[in-house]
């Protein structure tokens, strides 16, 4: 933990989106050993991830937001309000981009259809690794209510919920004849966007200042809209007992550890 701290922000943004992307990778690996995986384990691990989103949405990034621009003498709730909504919206945007892209598959070439699928779980991976990097340019900018902790934090629980979503690429192009190498290939390229976008939020939060409370808040608002569209629903399909146990495991232990450890 001494070393990580004393690196550069722009080093930890970069170690901490190589981290999320690793995930992404281990979940797309699975599709050499299985054809199919116990859902009832990736639902939990869902859930869970989606508490600690939940949480690290609110201490990681809108109360600091909300706690600059009151300090500045700002409306405390018009910036927050509008980058919350802007970031919701982009998710959303990209959810149907990629509902689009599953409609196309069925009328497409399968090199169109990879790349579709490809493309439409990149950009939803854009905002998750401009959140991470943005979190700890916060930390480097001493912003109020921000840690190193729960920087990194913020960052297992991303990775934790890209675990199935490079399974849940991949795994699907398998059944359907892909060959295993390409599936997986295709499952990790989702998540190398995460590294390049996490450094650019560093160095957003770092010559950017006046700018971050919309940054924070934009990223909080597209934490929320994923746990709303892909967690939630996909966690609660078959297994609600679990997966609500998962939410309210991360909740806790992200609420926790970033209050005492703040």
């Amino acid at each position: 933990m001494a070393w990580f701290a004393s690196l550069s922000p722009v080093w930890q943004g970069f170690i901490a989106t190589l981290f999320t992307y690793g995930v992404t990778a281990l979940g797309a690996s699975l599709v050499f050993l299985f054809k199919s995986i116990n859902q009832k384990i990736l639902d939990m691990m869902m859930g869970f991830a989606a508490g600690v989103m939940i949480a690290a949405s609110f201490w990681s990034l809108l109360s600091p937001a909300i706690d600059l621009l009151t300090q500045a003498g700002d409306n405390a709730w018009l910036t927050p309000a509008v980058g919350f909504l802007c970031g919701g919206s982009f998710i959303i945007g990209t959810d149907l981009l990629l509902s689009k892209a599953q409609f196309l598959q069925r009328r497409a070439s399968s090199l169109k259809r990879s790349v579709l699928l490809t493309t439409a779980v990149t950009m939803h991976n854009i905002p998750e690794g401009l959140a991470v990097g943005v979190a700890f340019g916060c930390v480097a900018n001493n912003i109020d209510g921000t840690t190193l902790f729960s920087a990194i934090m913020l960052a297992i629980g991303i990775g934790l919920q890209n675990f199935p979503e490079g399974t849940c690429v991949s795994i699907p192009l398998r059944r359907e004849g892909t060959s295993r190498l390409k599936s997986f290939l295709i499952g990790q390229a989702s998540g190398l966007i995460e590294p390049v976008a996490g450094v650019l939020g560093v160095i957003y939060a770092l010559k950017m200042r006046d700018a971050l409370p919309m940054a924070l808040t934009f990223s909080a608002g597209a934490m929320i809209a994923v746990v709303c569209s892909e967690l939630i629903p996909e966690s609660f399909r078959d297994s609600k007992a679990l997966a609500s146990f998962g939410v309210l495991s991360g909740f806790v232990i992200m609420m926790v550890l970033d209050v005492a450890l703040g």
